[in-house]
């Protein structure tokens, strides 16, 4: 007898990878792919690993100190 899922039970369809979204790591440049685990926060995610976060440029904002001292002339 084959098994059936119930009803209730919706099961998506598959997908390939390449029809997943993808984006550039902001650190080393390589292309990521979107993973189930990103879902919620896809649109912050800017780096592929842990060591690419740690590794970023410093981020600069405007009207920010730098913290260094520029010498008197």
């Amino acid at each position: 007898m084959a098994r059936q899922t119930p009803p209730s039970v919706h099961i998506p369809p598959m997908r390939k990878k390449s029809d997943l979204p993808t984006k550039t790591c902001a650190a080393c440049g390589r292309p990521m792919v979107w993973r189930k685990k990103w879902a919620r926060v896809w649109d912050e995610v800017r780096y592929c690993s842990e060591r690419c976060r740690r590794m970023k440029l410093p981020e600069r904002a405007e009207g920010k100190a730098t913290g260094r001292r520029s010498k008197a002339p």
